[in-house]
């Protein structure tokens, strides 16, 4: 969507760093910790392996019957089947897994402007939901992608090794065109394993975002979309912009020059915000829970509403 790129005046610097150096200080583990004690109330009961893989195996919960073959333990046989009917037929049980937390922050130049405010908010959230995750014992990895970049932290095990998150994502790189097409393929391609995919972006690239998300579910993931948005950029009359400005798309470098009028501020928003529900709405038609995060609101309140509605917890 090129008119919702335009909105962003200058080119993002290209070396810039991802985030300033205390962006995971002691306080803001503070905060994580004082998040997973409220978490934890969302989690109670549950267990380990809770999440139940489409598997048959040998869990507690019944699913089906098959032949018996030679060879096979006679400890699984149905006997009450046996007795009555005379059929020799080994039970079938769902087999509890634990499935694989993958979560995938957008990097891309859109994800770098005013600062890389975006990209800060969206480091914070991942980090977050990534320590909610290992402290109850889940997999969890981690995915940094655009169209020039793709780092992959493999997944961990237990709430010690939120460091590692903290040192992959301090030297995760940035830039480069949003293709979440192509982005989410490689991610599709590189889990072994599909379980939960969060994706954190701005989705300004909404057909790709569409396709992407469809092949995470075609592969048997299940897709998240939290899209990250800056309210200046929504809504940018809240800038104080006004008359001949030049508009530099920071990931095409096109320019155009415009006239900024209360008129055209207003209707940029208006579009802004169609384009935003259109996500939304298509990503839920599809199954796909979608959820909205600006800036301006605390990363650990934004995340403990994510686990009150449901969204992460399947």
């Amino acid at each position: 969507m090129s008119w919702a790129r335009r909105l962003f005046s200058g080119r993002a610097p290209a070396a810039a760093p991802a985030q300033a150096p205390d962006l995971f200080d002691e306080a803001f583990l503070a905060r994580l910790e004082l998040l997973q004690v409220v978490a934890r109330r969302v989690f109670r009961g549950r267990q380990r392996a809770e999440r139940r893989s489409r598997k048959v195996g040998s869990g507690l919960e019944f699913a089906d019957h098959r032949d018996y073959s030679p060879g096979d333990d006679i400890r699984g046989l149905d006997w009450n089947v046996l007795m009555r009917l005379g059929h020799t037929l080994i039970r079938l049980y769902e087999e509890d897994e634990d499935l694989p937390i993958r979560i995938a922050v957008d990097v891309s130049a859109s994800m770098h402007t005013r600062g890389a405010r975006k990209l800060r908010y969206a480091h914070q959230v991942a980090a977050a939901l990534a320590y909610v995750g290992l402290a109850n014992l889940d997999r969890v990895g981690l995915t940094c992608m655009s169209a020039a970049h793709h780092r992959t932290l493999p997944a961990l095990r237990g709430k010690g090794r939120i460091f590692r998150v903290f040192e992959f994502l301090r030297g995760a790189p940035a830039g480069g065109p949003t293709d979440l097409r192509a982005a989410c393929a490689r991610l599709a391609a590189e889990s072994a394993q599909p379980g939960l995919t969060v994706v954190l972006s701005d989705f300004y690239d909404l057909d790709g975002a569409f396709d992407g998300l469809n092949l995470l579910r075609f592969r048997k993931h299940e897709p998240i979309a939290i899209q990250i948005l800056d309210p200046i950029e929504a809504r940018p009359a809240l800038a104080g912009l006004r008359g001949d400005v030049r508009l530099i798309d920071c990931e095409g470098a096109q320019a155009a020059d415009v006239t900024l009028t209360p008129a055209t501020l207003s209707a940029y928003a208006d579009a802004h915000e169609r384009f935003c529900e259109h996500l939304a709405q298509s990503c839920r038609s599809r199954g796909i829970p979608y959820f909205r995060a600006e800036i301006d609101v605390p990363f650990d309140e934004l995340v403990l509403r994510l686990f009150r509605l449901g969204g992460l917890l399947r």
